[in-house]
């Protein structure tokens, strides 16, 4: 627990791209499974501890300081974890313990929402300031340390020195600890073979133009697409499942049922999602509305029937990747 805490701490003081990568890489390279692959789920948002809330840590703390005096606390760190864990009284009679990171959460997943408040209590008195508040963005469940998934991905790509896009084809076909992947990545097995479907397939992103590069643009050579006011998407139809991904894999289809409902394909599409505006077509073109109009409806994971009906979702379709078993 202790060495995914240092892992944090030192990824939220790192502001440098490639020094954080370095970071992640020196972890997968120093710690056993499954403590990694573990740390990879809390990082990309992927672990699941059902039944323990940040409600119940706001209880905790409340019975063991001041209201007022843990909001004014709150107000002044800004960081509910790092508030509790830097407050909360040292209860254990021996020395702090370091347990595993597999340890507590299997401990946290593992309890029943009845005994969630005295594991919890358990926990924190037994730790280290610095582990307590990563126990502390478990729960919480947002870690906010500046890694994205897109950057978590390249840094296993970077310890198994393999290209990312590798890493992005298997992913949504993995199970956490990703222990079959490490296993992989260090030369121990071979490539994990996915049984999922409706498997997300990496993209080519834009890129800025470089010094020279005007020069050796032939315009009759090209397509252009206007830069349309939404994100880029890729809606993936097989074997009746659909998806819906980001440009980086992340899978939004819960923010999007009205889509995945439509989505009665056996193809992987590459275009935009956008949100429509009111008014009419023009050139058969639907109205956009604008990208905060967009942002209602991401990150979500349930959508009202209101938000549906104001803030209808459609496509604009780029190309199309895949059609049935023919890679295009």
């Amino acid at each position: 627990m202790l060495a995914f805490a240092n892992l944090l701490d030192r990824l939220i003081l790192t502001p440098s791209r490639n020094a954080k990568l370095q970071l992640l890489v020196d972890y997968f390279a120093e710690t056993p499974d499954p403590d990694r692959g573990l740390a990879v789920a809390a990082i990309t948002g992927d672990l699941k501890i059902a039944n323990v809330k940040p409600a119940l840590l706001r209880s905790l703390i409340e019975e063991r300081m001041d209201p007022v005096l843990f909001e004014l606390s709150y107000d002044y760190v800004g960081d509910m974890a790092e508030t509790i864990s830097l407050v909360w009284p040292d209860t254990a009679s021996d020395a702090p313990t370091n347990p595993t990171l597999s340890d507590v959460i299997n401990t946290l997943q593992t309890t029943s929402r009845q005994s969630a408040s005295s594991v919890v209590v358990d926990l924190l008195g037994n730790l280290e300031t610095t582990p307590r508040w990563a126990l502390l963005k478990l729960i919480t469940g947002g870690l906010r340390i500046g890694v994205s998934s897109r950057l978590l991905k390249q840094a296993l790509a970077n310890f198994g020195h393999v290209d990312v896009s590798e890493i992005e084809e298997l992913w949504h076909g993995l199970d956490v600890p990703y222990t079959d992947l490490f296993q992989w990545l260090e030369g121990k097995a071979d490539k994990p073979v996915s049984t999922a479907v409706a498997l997300f397939r990496p993209v080519m992103l834009a890129h800025a133009l470089e010094d020279g590069d005007h020069s050796k643009i032939t315009p009759q050579d090209f397509a252009v697409e206007w830069k349309w006011d939404g994100i880029r998407i890729q809606a993936v139809g097989e074997a009746g499942t659909a998806r819906l991904y980001s440009r980086t894999g992340d899978d939004i289809s819960p923010a999007f049922p009205d889509i995945v409902d439509a989505m009665n394909f056996d193809a992987a599409l590459d275009g935009e999602l956008l949100v429509q505006a009111k008014g009419e077509e023009q050139d058969g073109l639907k109205p956009v509305a604008s990208f905060g109009d967009l942002q209602q409806r991401l990150n979500r994971k349930k959508v009202s029937k209101k938000q549906l009906e104001t803030h209808p979702a459609f496509i604009r379709i780029y190309d199309i990747l895949q059609e049935g078993d023919e890679n295009l």
